[in-house]
């Protein structure tokens, strides 16, 4: 394929608003050894993305600077020793950056077949998710079945991912949104009971919930005041979860509480992992998750799209926190 020389990405120009997102034109990157090119058909827009835009989220050494974790589109070039996905390929990706683009390169490892009757649309909602929950709710938080799930945050797009997959994998599934109309979005998902954290205190309504005995696993975005009131909310032999810190990653924190239930609280970001922790698991995902998928069993939520172009407006929607769900970018097609 003769692939053209310049391309339309979403540049940063300087640290702020999410008026700072703006069009350039770049060369199209060739693959190295390993990496496919991707002509990118629509692009997830995540959490972090809008932390790397505010300036306290560079990117790891080695990736692009231009935002966007994933991407789903098809391949139109591969390097050495990457035979598959082939050219041609429909794929959505995990990235370490240069999503928000018409090019993208992937880790050929990264890049998995957009599962059957998925579009592009719906299968870019579904790599940073999908591998954040699975690699923390069930690798690190080794969620079983009947257990007990607490989601905060139900509404995000991590949330709509990890209830329908605690769901579909057998856990009773618990979780805290903002708003009635948000706790019922959760409902609708497959909760078994969503929490107003505006109205009810989170820790009595799980206690409430589970007839005193707790939560087994909780995951958490949260951080704050809830690191402490998620000791609280846990069962005996529970695992916490922490995935990001939106209300700040410094609290005060009584330890007796974790060493009286024999807590387990871990943690761990995602786009700094080494490739071979993320192939592992997307060959989990494939194995577990795609079939869900390709059956419409726990299909990513997309709350809104937006042209490439509006990349400023759809993280001016993310920044409302009003989306259920995902936002995601449409790039071509």
């Amino acid at each position: 394929m003769n692939l053209p020389s310049s391309q339309t990405v979403i540049g940063i120009s300087e640290p702020g608003e999410p008026d700072v997102l703006r069009p350039e034109t770049r060369p199209v990157p060739r693959p190295a050894a390993g990496e496919v090119l991707v002509r990118v058909h629509a692009a997830g827009v995540n959490r972090p993305d809008v932390v790397q835009r505010q300036g306290h989220y560079p990117p790891p050494p080695g990736a692009s600077d231009i935002p966007g974790l994933e991407i789903a589109g098809e391949v139109v070039a591969a390097g050495e020793g990457a035979d598959v996905p082939a050219p041609g390929s429909r794929v959505t990706a995990l990235v370490t950056g240069g999503g928000y683009a018409e090019y993208c390169l992937a880790d050929a490892a990264l890049a998995l077949p957009v599962p059957d009757g998925l579009d592009f649309v719906t299968a870019a909602a579904v790599p940073e998710t999908y591998f954040t929950v699975w690699s923390n709710v069930f690798d690190r938080g080794a969620l079983k079945p009947g257990e007990t799930l607490l989601v905060h945050g139900g509404t995000s797009g991590i949330g709509t991912t990890a209830i329908q997959l605690g769901k579909a994998f057998g856990a009773r599934v618990l979780t805290t949104a903002g708003s009635a109309e948000k706790c019922a979005a959760c409902m609708r998902l497959g909760a078994d009971a969503a929490i107003n954290y505006r109205e009810e205190d989170f820790v009595a309504a799980v206690k409430a919930a589970t007839a005193g005995r707790g939560a087994d696993v909780i995951l958490d975005m949260v951080g704050g005041s809830y690191i402490p009131r998620n000791y609280q909310a846990a069962a005996q032999d529970g695992r916490i979860v922490q995935i990001a810190f939106m209300q700040g990653s410094k609290v005060e924190v009584d330890f007796m509480r974790l060493m009286l239930k024999r807590l387990t609280h871990t943690g761990s970001t995602l786009r700094s992992r080494p490739l071979d922790e993320k192939a592992s698991i997307a060959l989990s995902l494939r194995q577990h998750v795609w079939p869900l998928l390709a059956e419409g069993r726990c299909l990513p939520v997309v709350h809104k799209t937006f042209p490439l172009t509006e990349a400023a407006a759809a993280h001016a929607l993310m920044e409302t926190g009003e989306h259920i769900g995902k936002i995601v970018l449409r790039v071509a097609g």
